[in-house]
């Protein structure tokens, strides 16, 4: 590992860009913000398309090496980056395997599968896109309710944290999918709201928020291919 990182994030103003800024605040990284956005032509420019061909946000870049999806993101920066001061991943062989566990339930059940499936069909998301259908969103927020049972249970053991004492980058993934459905009106399970607290109170948590933030409104601009 470079003592020096040499780290670019392009992206910000998404539910999935926080999720970058947030781990490398948590892991204390000093990094290079391109604070593109999504559909406004800017992840469609030559430059850009040459580091992501998927032409997604968000994208980091680690000296040569680029990495997209925002999950994988949050992956690689935990594991090449976490210390003993400062870690977002378990060590222990089977703690490393439930943390594995819980990423991909996040991302596949609680993510894709119902809140991204809300967005592309909600009038006022994505709809005007892929069709809106005011059905498909309601089965959608209904399955993210009973996904979330998983971590209803988890927490009634009175555990800080997905992983007990240790915040992890669970924790971030999860949290990012909670504050999207409350701001999608679906109801989460009360022991999720003394956990949201108690994350939303970290430092890092506060200024990934403000991290986020486009220095300036996104506006389409004309892509260049």
């Amino acid at each position: 590992m470079s003592t020096t990182p040499d780290l670019t994030l392009w992206g910000a103003g998404t539910s999935r860009t926080i999720r970058a800024h947030w781990a490398m605040h948590e892991l204390g990284l000093s990094y290079k913000v391109k604070p593109i956005g999504p559909r406004t032509g800017e992840t469609k420019t030559a430059e850009y398309t040459r580091l992501n061909p998927r032409q997604k946000i968000p994208l980091l870049q680690d000296g040569d090496f680029c990495i997209g999806e925002s999950a994988a993101i949050v992956a690689y920066l935990s594991r090449m980056y976490s210390t003993p001061e400062r870690s977002l991943i378990p060590e222990a062989t089977r703690d490393y395997a439930a943390w594995l566990e819980w990423c991909f339930f996040v991302v596949a059940e609680l993510d894709s599968t119902s809140l991204y499936v809300m967005r592309r069909h909600r009038a006022d998301a994505l709809g005007h896109i892929y069709g809106v259908a005011p059905e498909v969103v309601a089965q959608a927020g209904q399955y993210f309710r009973q996904q979330l049972r998983h971590v209803e249970v988890a927490l009634m053991d009175g555990r800080q944290f997905l992983m007990g004492d240790q915040f992890t980058s669970a924790d971030l993934l999860l949290t990012t999918c909670l504050d999207w459905a409350i701001a999608y009106g679906v109801d989460i399970c009360d022991n999720a709201h003394p956990y949201l607290e108690r994350i939303h109170g970290r430092d890092a948590y506060c200024r990934a928020q403000a991290a986020n933030v486009p220095v300036a409104p996104i506006t389409p601009v004309s892509a260049t291919v």
